[in-house]
């Protein structure tokens, strides 16, 4: 049985290794407000101020990264996505937790326990029980459904992710209500972009009927998109995202491009210079609409999504089956943004990688298109995904450092479907307070806790207050 007193795991100065650190987190960053500029919360669920039944729901249902774990471990199905009771499921994984010690799990499980809970024990399967009772008899209260999990973190705003067919209906009910917090939302077309997808004419079907009216040509398909963009604007929406393998960029004229649609539209496969051309078109069109609106625009890059077939046959997308993707992005992302940026069409941009071979390039690529028009119009995202541990967050702070600024940077965000996983800005913002404090004392950086503590307020939240404008 493990008997280590959390009392010397996570406390008040945990991950700050000296007291500059110690100075700059808890006189500075530490009561700042959360903006969680992108993540999946499902908006249902805050218009509706869900109360889970349980901690399983709240907490184990939907986190593939927890799923990943337990797999690894060894754990049938059945006490991961199957039909294993609440409780089994939980003291499953309570049981697996002191196995993942050096994963970011083992820190943020804690750090949540901590955080929302108040529990300061390391959870395992000796005390599985008793914590399942304690934290299940919790999330019944008043102050664990959905808005009052993001009440209690602080949250002054964040932004879900919706795809273009979406009636925002949620959104509405959201916005008309009481609720404090500002909930916005993000336009994904990613359906509308990748043509090889055997599933791309039904989805076309799909924004047919939102758009009302038919889509057969290509010129159909930007009118009906633009009818979304519009709809979206008035509903509040400032930002776009897309989760690609990479950003491509093969040009065609708008001749070839109308012959590659109309030819998808019925029902001929393409071959990968017709999709890159397609796909080429319609981020470029797409991204001219941005910039006409104002809006931010994100690009998350080098995931290889799906790789088990037998177990996303089984269980779907986003159960825990996707990796890191090796693609050759640099010359095209840089054709694309220069294509837009030739006409002043570049819109406020973010551009993420999950693959830490690109972090040299994209620190780099991104001072190629800031023209002094707004402060850090292209951004190097945080660390994301697989990257969103000590090393990967590290990595990226100090790559940003070294080859742009990182007094310009819009800071962390969750990327999360889980209410609970908002202490990972806590996580982050003692990590660049404990990067800072360790310059202090190594004379790499003045001991003047004002100036550097100002720096890292707007790293933490001014950046992100003043780069979105929610």
């Amino acid at each position: 049985m493990i008997t280590v007193d959390m009392g010397t795991f996570i406390h008040d100065d945990f991950l700050l290794e000296n007291n500059s650190a110690k100075q700059l987190y808890h006189d500075y960053v530490k009561n700042l407000p959360i903006i969680d500029y992108h993540n999946h919360l499902p908006p249902k669920n805050i218009a509706e101020n869900k109360q889970f039944e349980d901690i399983t729901a709240l907490w184990l249902e939907g986190d593939h990264y927890k799923w990943r774990a337990l797999r690894t471990l060894g754990i049938e199905e059945k006490y991961i996505t199957g039909n294993a009771s609440s409780y089994e499921k939980f003291k499953t994984f309570a049981g697996a937790v002191p196995s993942m010690i050096r994963n970011p799990l083992f820190h943020w499980t804690h750090l949540e326990l901590a955080r929302y809970f108040s529990h300061f024990e390391i959870l395992n399967e000796s005390n599985a029980e008793a914590i399942y009772k304690k934290t299940s008899a919790l999330v019944k209260q008043e102050d664990f459904s959905t808005q009052g999990l993001l009440k209690m973190m602080h949250v002054e705003s964040l932004c879900t992710t919706e795809d273009p067919v979406d009636s925002l209906g949620y959104h509405d009910q959201i916005a008309n209500s009481t609720f404090s917090i500002k909930v916005s939302t993000a336009f994904r077309p990613d359906k509308s972009i990748l043509i090889d997808s055997p599933q791309y004419n039904d989805y076309i079907n799909q924004l047919e009927k939102v758009a009302d009216f038919d889509i057969q040509t290509y010129q159909n398909l930007c009118d009906a998109l633009l009818k979304r963009i519009d709809y979206f604007h008035e509903k509040g929406c400032r930002l776009s995202d897309h989760g690609l393998n990479y950003v491509p960029f093969e040009e065609a004229s708008q001749q070839e491009i109308n012959s590659i649609f109309e030819k998808r539209r019925n029902g001929t496969a393409l071959n990968k210079k017709e999709s890159q051309q397609f796909q080429t078109a319609i981020l470029v069109f797409l991204s001219k609409a941005y910039h006409k609106k104002g809006w931010v625009q994100q690009f998350h890059l080098g995931a290889m999504r799906n790789n088990n077939s037998r177990m996303f046959n089984l269980l779907g997308p986003d159960t825990g089956w996707d990796s890191i993707g090796t693609y050759p992005i640099t010359q095209a992302l840089s054709s694309f943004l220069d294509q837009l940026d030739q006409n002043n069409q570049l819109a406020k941009t973010i551009l993420y990688n999950l693959n830490p071979a690109d972090n040299a390039m994209m620190a780099s690529m991104i001072g190629n298109f800031n023209d002094g028009s707004f402060k850090g119009k292209v951004q190097w995202g945080s660390g994301w995904w697989f990257l969103d541990q000590i090393d990967g967050m590290t990595d990226q702070i100090n790559t940003l450092s070294n080859m742009g600024l990182i007094s310009c940077f819009v800071g962390m965000l969750t990327d999360s479907r889980s209410f609970l996983s908002f202490p990972r800005h806590e996580y982050f913002r003692r990590l660049v307070c404990s990067l800072f404090g360790n310059d202090i004392e190594k004379g790499l950086l003045p001991n003047d806790k004002d100036w550097i503590g100002k720096i890292l307020s707007d790293i933490c939240y001014y950046n992100a207050k003043n780069y979105f404008n929610f």
